[in-house]
């Protein structure tokens, strides 16, 4: 029986800080993208919340085809933003939890709002949603997130970039 254990002993090498916390967050987003789903009959994702965010103060027909769901979008992102907060106050002891460069964070937060607008959305939407139905351009979008972010790691990691 020694055997079988082997493989899980592996997988919980992957996660240094226990397999729990993952379990569980993984179990909030996919309960959160269902309850979205559920009610309002589209997928949860987070990058439509800056165009949806603009049909308040534009009037411009891209922003306006948001207007019917721009509401329960805005208080969705809050949610996020506001659910992270509170647990990084409540079990990090604060909201700032990085020693990430501001000029990276930004730098970054650019790329991934370009790139979800090119790739017609982001991690949560393909990554949840669209791997969650099946989608074959949801699969090769993930995959291409996936396969940047590992070999940017590795260059970073080659490189000795520090925060």
């Amino acid at each position: 029986m020694v055997p079988e254990l082997v493989p899980l002993q592996v997988a919980a090498d992957l996660f240094p800080h226990g397999v729990d916390r993952y379990a569980i967050g993984g179990l909030l987003v996919g309960l959160g993208a269902a309850v979205i789903y559920v009610g309002t009959g589209i997928s949860a994702g987070a990058s439509t919340f800056l165009e949806s965010t603009l049909s308040y103060v534009s009037g411009q027909s891209r922003f306006q085809q948001y207007v019917a769901s721009r509401d329960w979008r805005l208080v969705f992102t809050l949610g996020i933003v506001l659910g992270a907060a509170i647990y990084a106050v409540v079990y990090q002891g604060g909201a700032w939890t990085t020693d990430v460069a501001w000029w990276r964070l930004l730098a970054g937060g650019v790329l991934v709002g370009v790139g979800t607008r090119v790739g017609k959305g982001c991690t949560s939407g393909h990554g949840v949603c669209g791997v969650g139905s099946a989608s074959k351009t949801s699969l090769a979008g993930v995959l291409a997130f996936l396969a940047t972010a590992i070999l940017t790691a590795q260059v970073v990691a080659a490189l000795g970039v520090t925060p």
